[in-house]
């Protein structure tokens, strides 16, 4: 494979842009990260002229594809008529509207650009409501890159302390210690650990912020029951519970992971797919508790919020998702499960000891030897990322494009056709790859080999 173009444009992004590239994310990519020109449907052009099948989707929002001319029309029409107004226009309460009628939760929302922006605006009137400082997360969660949250999220649990009381371990130089000091990190899924620091601590905890599938970590499902005792244990403390939907949101249902579980949080934060890449976030929840923005009590603010580009996203994307005829959650589920199934297949035909798991919308793929990965401390134990890797780099030779932390995002556009090609790709890389069969015997007793990374 050429990549010699995106390497040159790579090396003179280095001499302006630090490290290169503009979001950590994207230092991960194989064999560095690369530069694209285009992109349509489920496919993705770099600037060598090589295609990908792409599953990225620019690491989630892409719900409907690349460039999709619905969209591309409604956001040119509307750029017509401005950008920023400074002030409000129709569109904010047609797309809260929309919103109020398909997310439990929303009762009352606000606008922003970004997943990071609407987390802290979160864990700001959730502090202001209850009076209270304490925010508990879990391992393996990411809620963004403010200082306020970014603590466990690939934190070596060799240095973080004991599995069930982790310290709380910052994932950045230049955060402030004190910050620490406020961040309770805990076990996903572990309902006996929440029980034992509300215990400790129930009066002093403002708010729970989790992940209702932990996407960003091998898209491990919560057990049976687990999101209901989340919501029991913050109600019965005065708590408030909050959903961090940024990936979930509008992908597993309409509604979200609340509507997929039944289970309705305080608040909830959304980004990526609810705008089908434009940027578009935001904070909805109980009437009571975001009434302290409206009335000036927290700030909340931003100059490109509610700008008419992103509202105008927001509403063609919304109308689409619920549009009884276009069935864009029961399109992502369809082709989620024929990937896991053929993944699934492989790894049992040539015994890969591939773990293939979630909900089918968003899903994971890692090699844990076929052991069982339910947190964050498992994923770190059992799954080899140096094997994942190569697994990935193997897939780009063949025209397949994954993310680096083995979570797949499926698009409307992706086809039969498409999977087809994948699963073929992945048959190919695995068989010429021995070390990819597992050939080389892989020591399950120890960590294993990470790529560390910042999400």
């Amino acid at each position: 494979m050429n990549l010699d173009r995106s390497r040159f444009l790579y090396e003179r992004s280095q001499r302006v842009i630090s490290g290169g590239v503009n979001s950590n994310v994207r230092l991960s990519e194989s064999p560095h990260p690369l530069f694209f020109e285009s992109a349509t449907g489920s496919s993705i052009k770099d600037v060598d002229g090589n295609e990908y099948i792409d599953y990225v989707l620019g690491q989630g929002p892409m719900i409907f594809g690349h460039s999709p001319q619905f969209l591309l029309k409604t956001v040119a029409n509307a750029s017509e008529k401005g950008q920023l107004f400074a002030g409000q226009h129709e569109l904010e309460i047609q797309v809260a509207e929309l919103v109020q009628r398909i997310v439990p939760c929303a009762e009352l929302v606000r606008f922003a650009s970004s997943g990071t922006e609407v987390v802290q605006a979160a864990l700001r009137v959730a502090r202001a409501f209850t009076a209270r400082d304490l925010i508990v997360k879990f391992e393996g969660h990411y809620h963004g890159w403010t200082d306020g949250v970014f603590f466990n999220t690939v934190a070596e649990p060799e240095t973080s302390g004991p599995a069930g009381e982790p310290y709380s371990v910052p994932m950045s130089y230049g955060m402030p210690k004190t910050e620490a000091a406020n961040v309770i990190a805990l076990p996903w899924n572990d309902i006996h650990a929440l029980e034992k620091v509300f215990s400790d601590n129930g009066e002093k905890i403002a708010a729970v912020i989790t992940e209702p599938v932990m996407c960003n970590t091998n898209c491990v499902l919560p057990k049976d029951g687990y999101l209901n005792a989340l919501q029991r244990i913050c109600e019965a403390n005065g708590t408030l519970l909050i959903f961090d939907e940024v990936i979930t949101g509008f992908r597993l249902a309409p509604g979200g992971a609340q509507e997929y579980f039944g289970v309705t949080p305080d608040l909830a934060t959304y980004a990526k797919a609810m705008a089908g890449g434009y940027p578009l976030s935001m904070l909805a929840g109980r009437r009571d508790v975001m009434a302290m923005i409206g009335r000036g009590e927290v700030m909340h603010g931003g100059t490109a919020n509610g700008n008419v580009m992103s509202m105008a996203a927001g509403k063609a994307a919304l109308e689409r998702i619920t549009d009884p005829r276009i069935k864009t959650n029961e399109k992502l589920r369809k082709s989620g499960k024929l990937l896991i199934d053929g993944l699934k297949r492989l790894n049992e035909k040539y015994e890969l000891g591939m773990l293939v798991q979630g909900p089918g919308e968003v899903f994971a793929v890692s090699f844990t030897g076929g052991k069982e990965v339910v947190d964050y401390r498992t994923h770190s134990k059992y799954a080899d990322m140096s094997r994942y890797t190569r697994f990935v780099a193997e897939m780009m030779k063949r025209g397949i494009r994954l993310t680096s932390r083995g979570v797949w995002f499926v698009s409307e556009a992706h086809s039969e056709e498409d999977i087809e090609a994948t699963l073929s790709a992945a048959k190919e890389a695995l068989l010429l790859n021995p070390e990819l069969l597992g050939l080389k015997t892989i020591d399950l007793s120890k960590p294993a080999n990470k790529t560390t990374r910042l999400f």
